[in-house]
């Protein structure tokens, strides 16, 4: 009996409730989005890794099948790609949630991915079965959520991990707090750790019906509005929304921004190193309420960052962060 993973890209859709058969079809009606088969080949090693729609990791062996989309990766870090470069079947998982594509550039800092052969595309009477068959659709609302925004210099500055900080502090005042990514290459356990810190409900991009947010700005606009509009409909308090890894790369960070608009009341920049936040507030005009990540780590980064920019800089892995991150969000966020 053949094992079939059902990648954490599927998990808006009813792919492990509903019956579903594999066709290979031609590579001119591929598209970003399509749900497509793949079998593991090669020899496993620590990085055959797949993560499941419930966000759990499950160990992925050769013959395995894997259910993902086809999608487009820009990781700065890590790795490049795009379904579109897929030549005869041979294809890899980009990220662990599933993204389908063929590698075009990878860092040498980190294993190869994983590779897969294409198997084919999930159909139903005929027709692709596609991750916007199941996004959340448009609807007549607004957008009027007060907003704490993370930005990053770079993937990996911390956004996630001072999100969830900030989620956690908002609900201990007894708020209620939307979780959300609004760019990137779909990871679901990025915004389950804002579950996990209390967030009442979460939701990312894969909610709007895309793999990755490496999409046409028109693309990514259209589908983070209902995205947007329904999340106000839930009427929390607040939401904490990660913009990616850095408005610059072509994840639509600056046009996530641009949809929050004047909701944003709190800016954090999370930064890779000192000089990086003196980078992005010249490209962007953009003056953070405060500054986290690995640009605070020691009290010299943080002396350095407020002589660069004069921003409040707080290293939220500090036991002894909280009560200036409190008072951050009470100044900005105009709590009692």
């Amino acid at each position: 009996m053949t094992v079939v993973s059902m990648s954490s890209l599927t998990r808006i859709a009813d792919l492990d409730r509903e019956s579903y058969d594999v066709t290979q079809i031609d590579q001119d009606r591929w598209a970003t989005g399509d749900y497509v088969a793949g079998k593991i080949t090669g020899m496993p090693h620590h990085v055959y890794g797949i993560e499941l729609a419930s966000g759990r990791m499950v160990h992925a062996l050769p013959g395995d099948w894997v259910i993902g989309a086809f999608g487009n990766r820009s990781a700065t870090l890590e790795g490049v790609g795009s379904w579109s470069e897929i030549r005869d079947g041979r294809m890899q998982a980009m990220t662990s949630a599933g993204l389908f594509g063929a590698v075009t550039s990878m860092s040498q800092m980190i294993p190869a991915s994983l590779d897969l052969e294409y198997l084919g595309h999930v159909v139903r009477n005929g027709e692709k079965v596609c991750m916007s068959d199941f996004a959340i659709g448009p609807s007549s609302g607004e957008f009027a959520i007060p907003t704490i925004l993370l930005v990053g210099t770079s993937m990996s500055a911390g956004k996630t991990t001072t999100g969830r900080l900030i989620v956690h502090e908002l609900e201990k005042m007894g708020k209620n707090v939307i979780g959300t990514k609004l760019t990137g290459a779909g990871r679901y356990r990025d915004i389950l750790s804002f579950r996990d810190a209390g967030a009442d409900a979460i939701f990312d991009f894969v909610d709007a019906g895309l793999p990755s947010t490496v999409v046409p700005e028109n693309t990514f606009r259209n589908a983070v509005r209902p995205l947007l509009h329904h999340m106000d409909s839930l009427k929390p308090d607040f939401l904490v929304a990660e913009a990616g890894a850095s408005p610059l790369e072509p994840y639509n960070g600056t046009a996530a921004i641009d949809e929050l608009g004047s909701n944003i009341q709190c800016t954090v920049l999370c930064a890779s190193d000192p000089y990086a936040v003196v980078g992005v507030e010249q490209a962007f005009g953009l003056k953070p309420d405060m500054v986290s990540g690995p640009a605070t780590s020691t009290s010299a980064a943080i002396d350095l960052v407020h002589k660069l920019s004069g921003a409040t800089a707080i290293n939220v892995m500090h036991p002894d962060c909280l009560p200036a991150l409190r008072e951050v969000l009470k100044r900005t966020l105009k709590l009692c």
